[in-house]
C-alpha cells in the first residue's frame, strides 16, 4: 500500500489537493466541509490531526476503519504530513478502542512523523475545539479554526476516502452504523444516494412497531425518513422506539420549550457549567441566552450563541427540566446569520480551572440517554458492498454551493462518473455516480437507476 501512495509522496500539496478535488472528498461527518479547501490554507500547518474520537454514543464506523485498513490511513497521513511540510501527524482515538490502537500502532512504527493520541473518554471529545486543545495544548480562539493553533483536523473516514483519491478512485461510497432498534446491528459500506429503507433491512429491520429514525448520533443527529438518500456526511442511521425518552427530545416544539423555560427555568446555570466550549473559556453562557430570550431582553449576550457547537449536553444531560438551550441557540443563529451578522472578536479566558472535573463520560451520557441497552450491542463492519438499484444524489453534499449536472435524464453513467461540478474556486464538492445505470432526474438531485457498474 505504500508504494500505491509513492507517487503522491515526494510531489507539492497543489497535486494531492487536486486529487482530492478531482475526488469530491469532503468531510465525512458533521458539516461536509470540502477537503481540499481545509488543506488549501496558506499558513503553515504544524500537526495534521486525525480525529478518531468518534465521541457520539453508538456510532462504530471509524472505530472500524481504524482497525480493518490502518495500513492505508497512516500512508494517506504520511502523504499529507509530507505535502504540507507538516511536522506531525496525530491520529487521536480514545484508549477503549482496543482494536484500532493495537493494529495502528504496530503500522506507525514505519512513520517517524506520525504518532498517536489517546483521548479521554469524554463527551464531546470529537469537536475540533476540544480535540487540537487534547492534542496540541494549544487553544482556539473563540469563532476560530484549527489552523489559528497550527493544526488540521481530518475525520477518520475522510482520510481513508483521501487514500482512495491517491489513487484516483472518487468518493462514491460511504460506511455507515445502522443501530438502536434494529435485530442485527452492522456497520456496513452503501452507495451514496441509498435509501434509509434499504440500509434498515440491511440490520434485519426495526424490532419496534412504531419508532423514529435519526440521521446521525444521538446527541447531534437529526429526524430523518425511510426515504431519505445517505449522504457523504451519514454517520449513522439509528432507529429509536417512539416511546423512548429520547425519541421524545427530537419531537419537541421550541414556541412550547420557550414559553416552559419562562415558567421554569431556575437559572440555575447547569447549561453553562457542563458547556464544554465555555470550560474552554469561551465566552459563552447558556442560561444567560435563555434567560434573555424568554423574558424578551435585548440582550448583549445573544451573539454568543454563534459559538455553541451544538453538541447538545446542554438540553440532553445538563438541564434539570429538560430544557433546550441548544435548540435556542441555533434559532438565533440562524436570525443572526440571515441578517448577516458578523462578531467583530471574541475574547476568551483560556480553560477554566475546574475543566477536568466537569468533563461529562461517554458511560454516564449513555445512561442520562437511556441507551445502554444499544450501546452494548456490537455493530462490526460487515464487509462486502451493498448492491442497490436506484440512488438520489443530492447536489450538495456538505459545506458549500451545490453542484452543477453535468449529466440530462436518459443519459447512461458507470460508477465514478463525474455527474455534477462545482464551479473552479467555489467551496463545495464534485459528485460522482455511485452506480452504474441510467440518470431518471436531474432537478435539485441526481437519479440512477440501474445498479450496474
Amino acid at each position: 500500500m505504500k508504494a500505491a501512495l509513492k507517487e503522491a509522496r515526494g510531489t507539492d500539496l497543489d497535486f494531492v489537493i487536486n486529487r482530492i478535488a478531482a475526488a469530491g472528498v469532503v468531510g465525512a461527518g458533521g458539516g461536509g466541509f470540502p477537503t481540499a479547501f481545509k488543506l488549501k490554507t496558506g499558513r503553515p500547518i504544524r500537526t495534521v490531526i486525525i480525529n478518531g474520537a468518534e465521541c457520539e454514543p453508538l456510532l462504530r464506523v471509524d472505530q472500524a476503519l481504524m482497525t480493518r485498513y490502518p495500513a492505508e490511513l497512516l500512508a494517506a497521513l504520511a502523504t499529507i504530513v509530507e505535502a504540507s511540510s507538516a511536522e506531525w501527524g496525530v491520529v487521536a482515538l480514545k484508549e477503549k478502542y482496543r482494536e484500532a490502537h493495537i493494529a495502528l500502532e504496530e503500522e506507525i512504527k514505519n512513520y517517524p512523523r506520525l504518532k498517536l493520541h489517546i483521548l479521554p473518554d469524554v463527551y464531546p471529545m470529537g469537536d475540533e475545539h476540544l480535540l487540537t486543545y487534547s492534542v496540541t495544548g494549544q487553544t482556539i480562539p473563540p469563532g476560530g479554526l484549527p489552523l489559528q493553533a497550527g493544526a488540521v483536523v481530518i475525520n477518520v473516514e475522510t482520510l481513508y476516502n483521501i487514500h482512495e483519491a491517491l489513487k484516483g478512485i472518487p468518493v462514491t461510497h460511504k460506511y455507515v452504523t445502522v443501530t438502536g432498534a434494529v435485530r442485527r446491528p452492522a456497520t456496513v459500506k452503501v452507495p451514496v444516494g441509498t435509501p434509509v429503507e434499504n440500509l434498515l433491512e440491511l440490520a434485519g429491520g426495526p424490532s419496534a412497531d412504531r419508532y423514529l429514525i435519526m440521521d446521525g448520533g444521538p446527541c447531534m443527529g437529526k429526524v430523518t425518513s425511510p426515504s431519505a438518500p445517505v449522504s457523504k456526511t451519514t454517520k449513522g442511521i439509528i432507529v429509536l422506539p417512539l416511546d423512548h425518552p429520547l425519541a421524545a427530545v427530537y419531537q419537541r416544539d421550541l414556541n412550547r420549550d420557550l414559553k416552559f423555560a419562562l415558567s421554569v427555568c431556575c437559572q440555575c446555570r447547569q447549561c453553562t457549567d457542563f458547556c464544554p466550549r465555555h470550560l474552554l473559556g469561551h465566552p459563552l453562557e447558556p442560561h444567560r441566552i435563555i434567560r434573555a430570550v424568554t423574558y424578551g431582553l435585548a440582550d448583549v449576550t445573544l451573539p454568543q450563541a454563534l459559538l455553541c457547537s451544538e453538541c447538545g449536553l446542554c438540553d440532553l444531560y445538563a438541564c434539570p427540566f429538560n430544557l433546550s438551550p441548544r435548540q435556542v441557540n441555533r434559532r438565533i443563529k440562524a436570525e443572526l446569520r440571515q441578517k448577516g451578522f458578523r462578531p467583530t472578536g471574541w475574547g476568551g479566558s483560556g480553560p477554566l480551572p475546574w475543566r477536568e472535573g466537569r468533563q461529562v463520560p461517554t458511560r454516564r451520557l449513555i445512561e442520562r440517554l437511556g441507551l445502554q441497552e444499544y450501546s452494548a450491542r456490537p455493530a462490526t463492519l460487515r464487509e462486502g458492498e451493498v448492491t442497490v438499484t436506484r440512488v438520489r444524489l443530492a447536489l450538495k453534499q456538505g459545506a458549500g454551493a451545490a453542484a452543477r449536472p453535468l449529466v440530462g435524464v436518459g443519459d447512461r453513467v458507470q460508477r465514478g462518473d463525474l455527474v455534477a461540478r462545482t464551479d473552479g474556486g467555489t467551496l463545495g464538492a464534485d459528485l460522482h455516480a455511485s452506480i452504474g445505470g441510467i440518470v431518471r432526474a436531474v432537478e435539485g438531485e441526481i437519479v440512477i437507476e440501474g445498479g450496474g457498474d
